[in-house]
Parts: structure tokens; C-alpha cells; sequence
């Protein structure tokens, strides 16, 4: 069904105003809250299935947690995400008419509510604009990883993150294996040196094909943007491309275990089998971080193949596979306390830091490890190594459209290695 609700357009200057507000006459974060009592008034800023089933895990994660508005480019994906909410968490649901937006500027409308904490859940190419309007607005924020889909788009998250910093904002990513008890304690040991210097790691992310767990939408009537907009997960503009949106989870955990990120980076891909909009369905990269340390990395969307999904971090007295709880080597573990839900449990933490006063803030963890894989994307794409600082400083690879509208949008070729420019 075509939803074509009348919007107000933004137009790309309206857009890039200013990657970062200035911190200088922004305020500090107003509301106190004191015994972990307090209400907090939530919003929700993409309404898909991931955002509601993160907004559920929210109100799920601690008492006092009141929805009360919500913002999605299309009506449908509002009133869906609506009925789910109150049938899951009903008390919970206090979304006025009112407060219910639709199009392009829903997320400026949303974010100048009377609300505390803002879920940013849309598809990855808005990260950057609406994690600036939320931060702007003074809003503690949970932002879904991945932190954007281009070099342009995470220099400006990391911008805002440190906006949030100085405005005492807490900021959440969606990498919620950080939030595991199981992970953190593994890690733990990773760097109290249970498994010695480390030397290198391997991290997958190998399954099916998502479609089935994603919706494809016929063209049909549909214009190029809508079409495009609805189908976000198979086109590089919105997505960022299934390394970028899925495998963040595991390069995040490398990023972890090293405390840094990759200095270089050199990869492979294509598509195999896949024959929706203009994504890969495979990738191989091989990331270079600080004392020669290399970092294999696989994904894969393809139906009927071997699954994998894991992290391997490889030192001088052993390995840790992070993702079992398990190290093995000269001081062997295995990790056998509770593990409660990681989406709920990264809801609570934030909550607890806005009530304790005690701001978090991912904001910059996500985006790097978001870079790893944009980075990983570029050298697929294109056949080229290329390193990190030319990536974070240099490029100027910026995946928006010319307006945001309902406009003839055409497809961009798939990248082809040897003739795609890096850019």
C-alpha cells in the first residue's frame, strides 16, 4: 500500500546545517531524578519492528516507564507499531493523537515533546540527523547501531556525542552484547590478560538470507524514494549494507577486546544469489590494528549455508570465544552465571543512568565500530586497501540523496571491484 501523507520536505541543505551543534550556550539535562522512583517519558523515532520491540524491552526493563510520542515516515508503520505497543505494554501507552507524527520532520517534532528519553530506531542512513536533533532538544538518547552508513554520517555522530558529553546526556547503542553479563565478564578477563598479549581474532556473522525477517515491497506504484525508503535493508543508502548493519556487532566486540580500532583494512565481496536492490550478499575483510595485530571477518546472508556467528579473540596463552563465555589455554573459563536478556538489560542501564544522574555514553564506540565496517564495505566495493585515517578524515563519501521527498530516486548500480571508485 502506497503512504504518501502529506510532509513538510527537507531539502539537503536543510539537512547538513552544521554536522554538530556548538556546545557553547547549549544547556545541561534539566529533570532530576532521585530513588529510581520518577517517572520517564519516552519517545520512539522509528516505528519498524526493531523499534518496537526495543521500546518494549524499555518499558519491560523498569517501572515508571511512560511512551508518549512516537514519529515514523509512514502512517502504517505508526499505527502498526501502536497496536503492538498496546498489546504488549498497555499501562505504558500514553500516545496522544497529537503526539503521533508522520514524514520526513517527524523526528524534530517528536524530540520537542515533554519527554526525557528518545529510542532513535529508524534505518541506519538517518543516525546522524536524528541523533543531532535528539542531543539538540536536550534528550537522554538510545540509538539502534549501526551509527550511520558513510564517513560523512559518523564524523557527524561523533560530533554530537560529544555534545551529549558536555550537556551531561546519556547515550545508548544498540550493541547490546556490551551489556551482557556473560560478554563483559569474558572481556574482563581478555584484559587482565587471561589469554596473554592478544594477536589476532576472527569474527562472523555467516546466515541466512533476511528476507522473510525483512519486508521486500513491489515498486508498483510506489515512487523511487518511497519504494527505497520501505525496502531499506537491501539498498546501500539506507543500510549501509548488511555488513554494516548486522556484522557491527561483531567488529564492535573486536574493538572491545583491543581497546582500539583498526589502522588499515583490505576486503572482498559480492552477490551470489541475491537479486534484490543493490547489495552484497557476502563479504571477507581483513583489518590491520596496532602492532600487526589482524582480525579476519566474514559475513553472509545466503539461504541454505553454514551459520556462524561469533567472535574468536587469539593471544599468546590462549583464546577467548566471547560469544560461548569460554576461554581456553594456560587459565581456562567458562562462564556460568545468569545472563539476562542483553536488549532489556541495556534499557535498564540507561534508565538507571538518567535517574542516578550518572551519564553513559556510547555515542563514539558505536561509530567507530560502525566505521570499521564502513570501512570494510568501501574496500569490497571498490578493490582498494585503504586506511583508517584517510576513511575517518578524507573521504568524502556521503550516501544522501539530493532531497528528502517523494522523489524519482534511481537505483545505484551494484559496485562493481576494479571500476567502483573509492571515494
Amino acid at each position: 500500500m502506497s503512504q504518501t501523507a502529506n510532509t513538510n520536505p527537507l531539502s539537503r541543505r536543510d539537512f547538513i546545517k552544521a554536522s554538530a551543534a556548538s556546545v557553547a550556550g547549549l544547556g545541561l539535562a534539566s529533570r532530576a531524578y532521585a530513588a529510581g522512583s520518577d517517572t520517564i517519558r519516552v519517545g520512539l523515532i522509528g516505528c519498524g519492528g526493531q523499534g518496537t520491540r526495543d521500546l518494549i524491552s524499555c518499558v519491560r526493563s523498569s517501572p515508571g516507564v511512560e511512551i508518549v510520542a512516537m514519529g515514523d515516515l509512514f502512517k502504517d508503520h505508526l499505527q502498526q507499531s501502536l497496536a503492538k505497543l498496546k498489546e504488549e505494554v498497555p499501562t505504558a501507552v500514553k500516545v496522544q493523537p497529537d503526539k503521533q507524527f508522520v514524514g520526513f520532520d517527524a523526528h524534530r517534532r517528536v524530540v520537542q515533546c515533554d519527554l526525557d528519553m528518545v529510542l532513535l530506531t529508524a534505518p541506519p542512513h538517518w543516525r546522524a540527523e536524528h541523533f543531532q536533533a535528539a542531543v539538540e532538544a536536550g534528550k537522554h538518547v538510545f540509538m539502534e547501531k549501526p551509527g550511520g552508513v558513510d564517513p560523512v554520517g559518523i564524523r557527524s555522530v561523533i560530533a554530537t556525542a560529544e555534545v551529549a558529553r558536555q550537556k551531561r546526556l546519556s547515550v545508548v547503542a544498540g550493541t547490546q552484547r556490551r551489556h551482557s553479563k556473560k560478554y563483559r565478564e569474558t572481556i574482563r578477563r581478555i584484559h587482565d590478560g587471561q589469554i596473554g598479549e592478544i594477536v589476532a581474532a576472527q569474527v562472523y556473522w555467516n546466515g541466512g538470507d533476511m528476507l522473510g525477517y525483512w519486508q521486500w515491497w513491489d515498486k508498483g506504484n510506489l515512487s523511487d524514494m518511497e519504494w527505497q525508503c520501505r525496502s531499506w535493508p537491501w539498498f546501500t543508502w539506507t543500510s549501509g549494507d548488511h555488513i554494516v548493519e548486522q556484522h557491527v556487532h561483531n567488529l564492535d566486540v573486536v574493538n572491545w577486546a583491543l581497546d582500539a580500532h583498526p589502522e588499515q583494512c583490505m576486503g572482498m565481496g559480492g552477490r551470489e544469489v541475491r537479486d534484490l536492490g543493490n547489495i552484497y550478499d557476502h563479504f571477507a575483510v581483513e583489518y590491520e590494528y596496532a602492532k600487526g595485530v589482524r582480525v579476519a571477518s566474514q559475513c553472509r546472508q545466503i539461504n541454505g549455508t553454514t551459520s556462524r556467528i561469533a567472535e574468536r579473540i587469539v593471544g599468546t596463552k590462549g583464546y577467548a570465544d566471547v560469544d560461548r563465555g569460554v576461554i581456553a589455554g594456560e587459565k581456562p573459563f567458562t562462564y556460568e552465571g545468569p545472563d539476562p536478556d542483553h536488549y532489556v538489560q541495556e534499557m535498564a542501564n540507561l534508565i538507571q543512568s538518567i535517574r542516578d544522574g550518572s551519564p553513559i555514553n556510547e555515542g563514539k564506540q558505536v561509530a567507530e565500530s560502525t566505521m570499521n565496517a564502513i570501512m570494510g564495505r568501501m574496500s569490497a566495493y571498490s578493490g582498494r586497501a585503504l586506511k583508517w585515517d584517510w576513511a575517518m578524515k578524507a573521504s568524502k563519501l556521503d550516501l544522501r540523496p539530493p532531497k528528502y521527498d517523494w522523489i524519482d530516486l534511481p537505483v545505484r548500480p551494484v559496485a562493481i571491484p576494479g571500476k567502483t571508485p573509492l571515494v
